[in-house]
């Protein structure tokens, strides 16, 4: 392959430096685009757009291949436990025995909360969306936490990772209006998400292990996802050397839209919606298809993978797992699971490549273990908070990194004269 591109702009010819990836990835270097010829590229939502060159995470949409670090998604899924598979995204390599057990024991010395913020929770109405809450709490904790010196790099991503799940299981007690509850040295890190959320004083809550399993692998699955809505505003963020905390909350905000990481919420919604109507799914998979309806079904199909996601393929089974051990009776999943036999028996979405995505299968989940659906963008975020934090590490500790500040193509008005008020028609 050539190492350089051709690009002719009014005559002029300009050569551009062809990157190639260790996947064999081609990328067009502009960099020096607009020095050189005064002219930008358009790409409209970055979709063409290689923002960063990052070791974290690769995906091949068409043969449908998640792997972190080089790890398949489908062993780290099936083998390794969340703790593990953060270490490795932030850090850059599996750990060995000896670390993963001093980080697993930070991970618990800082599963608390500093006393005085649980006092930030009383200003919120118990109807605030958990997502506000977890924004507000994680941008707060920069205020507690300082970061004084290279030591406090580890130390503050100990206390995200710790202290965001007691944050998220405190903002559920609010908002049913239950104490909180601490969470226990003796519990694994998933174990103790589910403690803290379902406890009660008088009904201590026994976690079942195929559920602390399940959470574990979504935790897994959703742990990174290369650059996306939520790990570019980090990066952006990150860029004018924002800290850690301030650039994770805007990942969280940034994954709160119902295009990102809403999406499996909206699946709940629209089975609730179809139940609401009856139940009769017939006339929303013909609505589905008919192209000049404006509905469609949400968890189907997927912008990235072309022929099928690999983390819902895990999932699929993950899900049997939950529902066959808690024998839960809820029409809404019933329903589920009879629109997931249509879509993977029906020649429309077979041909389309339209099967039920992560979102689809994380939805049912969520709602068989009893976390309400306002929860379930707050449970991504737990996923997803290594992905963000090794992106922030990786754009910190690169030598060439430069604030972001992309350019845009204007076309409003051209220059005019201000007209006074008295004279304006």
């Amino acid at each position: 392959m050539d190492d350089t591109a051709k690009l002719i702009l009014n005559g002029q010819e300009y050569l551009l430096p062809v990157i190639v990836g260790s996947e064999n990835e081609v990328g067009v270097d502009i960099s020096r685009l607009r020095s050189d010829s005064g002219a930008i590229t358009l790409d409209s939502g970055y979709a063409n757009t290689g923002a960063c060159i990052s070791d974290i995470t690769f995906i091949d949409g068409e043969k449908g291949i998640l792997r972190y670090r080089g790890y398949p998604i489908e062993q780290l899924a099936e083998k390794a436990r969340f703790p593990e598979v953060a270490y490795l995204l932030i850090f850059g390599e599996l750990p060995t025995a000896t670390q993963l057990d001093s980080f697993r024991q930070d991970l618990t010395y800082h599963s608390m909360i500093h006393e005085d913020m649980k006092k930030f929770f009383e200003g919120f109405r118990h109807t605030a969306h958990p997502m506000a809450i977890l924004s507000a709490m994680v941008t707060s904790m920069s205020s507690y936490y300082p970061e004084i010196d290279e030591e406090d790099e580890y130390r503050n991503i100990v206390r995200l990772l710790a202290k965001t799940k007691t944050i998220a299981a405190y903002a559920y007690k609010k908002a049913i209006g239950q104490p909180f509850v601490y969470p226990k040295n003796s519990l694994s890190y998933c174990s103790n998400f589910l403690h803290m959320m379902f406890s009660v004083p008088a009904e201590p809550y026994e976690v079942d292990p195929v559920l602390e399993d399940a959470l574990n692998v979504l935790l897994i699955l959703h742990a990174d996802h290369e650059q996306n809505c939520s790990t570019s505003t980090v990066r952006m963020v990150g860029s004018s050397q924002a800290n850690l905390y301030a650039s994770i909350a805007a990942g969280i905000c940034a994954l709160w839209g119902p295009l990102h990481g809403g999406a499996n919420q909206k699946v709940i919604e629209m089975l609730t919606m179809i139940q609401d109507d009856g139940g009769d799914l017939k006339k929303y998979v013909d609505k589905a298809k008919d192209k000049d309806d404006g509905f469609r079904l949400f968890g189907f199909g997927h912008r990235v993978y072309k022929n099928f996601d690999p983390r819902a393929t895990i999932l699929r089974k993950a899900a049997a797992s939950v529902l066959d051990r808690l024998g839960v009776d809820d029409p809404l999943l019933d329903i589920a699971r009879q629109l997931e036999e249509i879509a993977l028996k029906d020649e429309y979405f077979v041909q389309r490549n339209l099967y039920p995505n992560v979102d689809f299968y994380s939805g049912i989940i969520y709602r068989a273990m009893g976390i309400p659906t306002d929860m379930f963008t707050v449970m991504f975020a737990l996923g997803r908070l290594p992905g963000w934090v090794a992106h922030w590490k990786e754009l910190r500790d690169d030598p060439k990194g430069r604030i972001n500040r992309p350019r845009q193509i204007y076309t409003g008005s051209t220059e005019r004269n201000f007209v006074p008020l008295d004279q304006r028609g």
